[in-house]
């Protein structure tokens, strides 16, 4: 199967289907827990989460207030439940958005990295540490972002976790494609089916973890591909290159933890 192929628009029925319209991207399933690390993340239960791209200059700062406004632009406030879905913002195009489907998993991706975060394992050692005022970002730099989701009922902590399964296989898949392990303002919405088979574990050797594994492989590096293709625009050789890059070089100090006799 080609490329193309692969990141046609599919007609066949997911578990948690999408649509894009008007610069933002809608993933739905009725009745679904999300937890989100995005600018309002947490847990909710909604029908929709969301992936909005933003503008080029972008520099709102009343982010709930442009998200709802953005709804409504795109016509999804039809659903009062859909307007409580969880919302990331990128500065990548929805039409470079790709998806994914494994299992009871499916993932969608949008990709850009002029905003790199690169982390050597051999580090300079300089004890200043970086200011974080100039060093975050807003997401019109890039930003890859991920919503995932599984049509299990995941315990509390396992829906935690596949947070952390999508964020490692999202930060290998990006190091094999870009040699970063991410970006400044990366973010994940994971989200289950309180009413789905139960599951306790979500981690690597599951059959949740797999598929969420393989399904955000799949879908960061097609949306990787998609927005760099036919683009003047490349993927920075180094955080330094880089506009917005930043590299922790910083080196922190180890220790041992003491032992208490008892």
């Amino acid at each position: 199967m080609t490329d193309d192929e692969r990141a046609a628009e599919t007609t066949d029925a997911v578990a948690y289907d999408a649509v894009r319209r008007d610069g933002v991207l809608r993933v739905r399933r009725p009745e679904t827990e999300w937890l989100s690390t995005g600018w309002n993340g947490g847990r909710r239960t909604a029908d929709c989460a969301y992936n909005v791209s933003v503008p080029e200059g972008w520099d709102r700062t009343d982010l709930g207030a442009y998200v709802d406004e953005r709804l409504e632009r795109a016509g999804f406030v039809a659903d009062d439940r859909d307007v409580e879905g969880p919302a990331l913002l990128t500065g990548v195009e929805q039409v470079d958005a790709r998806g994914a489907q494994y299992g009871s998993v499916t993932a969608y991706a949008t990709a850009g990295i002029s905003n790199p975060a690169a982390l050597p394992m051999e580090p300079s050692g300089d004890p200043t540490a970086p200011d974080r005022e100039t060093v975050d970002t807003p997401p019109g730099h890039g930003t890859v972002n991920v919503i995932v989701g599984t049509t299990r009922a995941l315990e509390p902590g396992a829906l935690a976790n596949l947070v952390a399964v999508a964020a490692e296989a999202k930060a290998t898949t990006l190091l094999s494609e870009s040699g970063f392990p991410g970006t400044t303002t990366d973010a994940i919405v994971a989200g289950h089916d309180p009413t789905g088979e139960r599951t306790v574990f979500s981690g690597s050797g599951t059959d949740v973890g797999a598929a969420t594994r393989a399904c955000v492989r799949e879908a960061v590096r097609a949306a990787l591909r998609a927005h760099y293709d036919d683009r003047e625009e490349t993927v920075p050789e180094s955080a330094t290159e880089a506009v917005y890059g930043v590299s922790t070089d910083v080196r922190a100090d180890v220790f041992r933890p003491p032992l208490e006799e008892r």
